[in-house]
């Protein structure tokens, strides 16, 4: 199988998508020459009439994809950054969401809104965040965020053919990050998160960038002796909850991990629903790595300081491990 880069690997999920079905086109600003990463580069070329640059106006360019959806196409929109997204926040939350339930089944809305999200090269404050909890809030939105190419084109794949609007996170450090990618058309379903690395003392659970950084922080545990078991949830809405409570009823101790901030991030709803399902069985309160409560900062220390890395989860899982009934840690 090739190596590609996730953003390889989206394109090829596109063009492999849009030769297969017609109703398939793309919309956004820029996408003629590639798109601000490179993920639509040469579609333009293939699907002349598919590849549609629009006026710089994310409500415009969500609006007209909502209709498109909602008469039969899938359209695949693309957001560049997921800041830019909150300039169509009603045409998503108001509408795209809504329409299938108020219509009761009657219509479906078939789009994928692809948004680039987390930090990368201090891009400052409104070009390096990551709002996965608002959208995982709103009913109707399904959310992906996945953490190496294989999985980014097959639930790439698997997105544009649900009859739901999805919110497609692509983390700007993974989009780099090569892995290998079968040829043709795969999915990956929406809904199922994987175990990537499995052990006994306790399960990490993360997604998107924030999984790279969890195996680095497991390999490095466990020369210190302590073996952590790591999930990928790829999906964020559908959660599968299941896999989550299955590993922590083995390990007994679990440690959310992600890049948005801790407060009100989706790991309080992780950890919550932990809490509820096997409160009595756990060893220590379940733990949540995520930003501070802060801008991401200009300034690369500052940024450093402000989003969780390797050393904050080594530290994490050390004061994990060591507790009994202490209070939960907030990194």
């Amino acid at each position: 199988m090739p190596l590609l880069r996730f953003g390889q690997a989206t394109n090829d999920a596109m063009r492999v998508v849009m030769r297969t079905d017609p109703n398939v086109f793309c919309l956004g600003q820029d996408l003629r020459w590639g798109g601000s990463f490179g993920q639509f580069r040469g579609l333009y070329d293939e699907f002349p009439d598919r590849i549609l640059d629009m006026p710089i106006s994310e409500a415009l360019i969500v609006s007209a994809a909502v209709g498109a959806a909602a008469t039969g196409m899938r359209p695949v929109v693309s957001m560049n950054f997921v800041e830019f997204a909150m300039g169509a926040m009603d045409e998503i939350v108001n509408q795209a969401a809504k329409l299938r339930y108020m219509f009761g089944g009657q219509a479906t809305v078939p789009l994928v809104l692809r948004c680039a999200d987390g930090i990368i090269r201090s891009a400052a404050a409104q070009h390096s965040e990551s709002f996965e909890a608002l959208f995982a809030h709103v009913p109707g939105l399904k959310v992906v965020a996945p953490s190496n190419s294989y999985d980014a084109k097959g639930l790439l794949i698997a997105a544009i053919a649900d009859d739901n609007p999805v919110v497609f996170l692509e983390n700007k450090r993974v989009q780099p990050r090569k892995s290998e990618v079968p040829e043709g058309l795969y999915e990956v379903p929406l809904g199922l998160a994987k175990v990537i690395r499995e052990g006994r003392d306790l399960t990490i659970v993360s997604y998107s960038m924030q999984v790279l950084n969890a195996l680095e922080a497991a390999t490095r545990l466990a020369a210190e002796g302590i073996d952590a078991e790591v999930i990928d949830l790829r999906t964020i809405v559908p959660f599968d909850i299941e896999t989550v409570v299955t590993s922590v009823r083995k390990t007994r101790r679990a440690m959310v991990c992600h890049e948005a901030w801790t407060f009100g991030g989706f790991g309080a709803e992780i950890s919550s629903q932990i809490h509820e399902r096997l409160f009595g069985h756990l060893r220590a309160p379940v733990v949540r790595v995520g930003a501070r409560q802060s801008h991401i900062p200009f300034s690369p220390p500052l940024e450093s300081a402000v989003v969780p890395g390797i050393d904050d989860i080594v530290r994490a899982a050390h004061h994990l491990v060591d507790m009994n009934s202490a209070p939960g840690l907030v990194v």
